[in-house]
């Protein structure tokens, strides 16, 4: 079992950083949205302002490195360079899947990142499954401590569940299981999908069953389907896997979906965000905080002042979005009418 995980997450990483893992013909959908510019701002560049709060915690720029990696030699060097880089600039921080923490002896440390990440939130992940699978609210808890985590986030990945060679595929009667956790963990619990989506009706459930926030993970970027078509030694599920190449929900979508029924809950964009004028898209339309992952991976093989580089160009884009149509703050930017979505403009129909 050790060695089985800590070569898959060794394998993820190398697929997703040589290979071409994106859905086919798929996007986040946040190209029909576009910002009508401002000629007179009359802000001064240097007043705007990135800052919010996410899990408690106050965080100088509404952004959040998604799960990606742990539990391999070469994920706890990511992992290391990605906190030192999210504690420099103010950005939440979330860890890969903490299965092999608690499964395996091997490369703990890729987890247990903490120290280098002190002040920013810190969130573990366990895929939601596994509550089928021999782990309860006493793992769940041992993950957040061992983690020194200030949220849990379960995933939801049954797509890639069943195109994974072994994958867990037991998916019944987990919202009693969700509820447990989320009625036990002294920590707040999220939900999040892996690129395929989260839609507003999912989302109202896991909100009823205790989840806090929800990160919706949309289709648009790096799709495990693929990922694990690419690992698969199983030639009929590689040839299936071709079938779900445009697979999911996209990110526009889910955002506007899980906002019409939850319209209180913080909201994640994940799923494809690759530059600061995506987040400012998504923070038009919901958005509360914004995640990148792949965008970051490859900077974070090298070391954290690449990943900072990275990091400050995406803050750069969203500030100079914001200049562009005229808002100080992000409250401001949830509120502007200077903002296109499907052709119809905001500012026009408010006029």
């Amino acid at each position: 079992m050790e060695e089985g995980i800590n070569k898959r997450k060794t394998e993820h990483i190398r697929l997703c950083l040589t290979e071409n893992v994106e859905g086919v013909d798929k996007s986040t959908g946040l190209e029909g949205i576009s910002f009508i510019h401002n000629a007179l701002p009359e802000i001064n560049f240097d007043d705007i302002s990135l800052s919010t709060s996410f899990l408690n915690k106050s965080i100088q720029a509404p952004f959040l490195v998604s799960s990606m990696t742990g539990g391999s030699e070469l994920a706890a060097t990511i992992n290391q360079n990605l906190a030192v880089a999210a504690e420099k600039r103010g950005w939440a921080v979330a860890l890969g899947s903490t299965r092999a923490l608690l499964e395996s002896d091997a490369h703990k440390e890729s987890f247990q990142i903490r120290k280098y990440a002190p002040t920013v939130p810190l969130i573990a992940n366990l895929g939601a499954v596994q509550l089928n699978y021999g782990y309860g609210a006493e793992e769940a808890q041992r993950i957040v401590d061992m983690t020194d985590a200030d949220s849990l986030v379960l995933h939801l990945n049954s797509l890639q569940e069943a195109v994974q060679d072994g994958g867990d595929l037991n998916f019944k009667d987990l919202l009693p299981k969700i509820k447990e956790i989320c009625n036990t963990l002294d920590v707040p619990v999220g939900a999040k999908e892996v690129g395929f989506g989260i839609d507003g009706f999912v989302a109202e459930e896991l909100y009823n069953a205790g989840i806090s926030y929800i990160d919706v993970a949309g289709a648009g970027g790096t799709s495990w389907s693929q990922v694990e078509k690419l690992r698969s030694q199983d030639p009929l599920k590689k040839a299936a896997a071709e079938a779900f190449n445009d697979w999911g929900l996209p990110t526009k979508d889910c955002l506007v979906s899980v906002k019409s029924k939850l319209p209180d809950i913080p909201l994640v964009a994940s799923g494809g965000m690759k530059t600061g004028v995506d987040a400012a898209k998504a923070i038009t339309i919901g958005a509360d905080v914004v995640g990148y992952a792949r965008q970051l991976l490859q900077a974070a093989t090298e070391s954290p002042e690449f990943v900072e580089q990275t990091m400050q160009q995406i803050e750069l884009e969203l500030k100079m979005t914001m200049f562009g149509i005229g808002v100080k703050n992000l409250d401001e930017l949830k509120n502007t009418q200077r903002v296109t979505v499907m052709g119809r403009s905001l500012l026009e129909e408010n006029s």
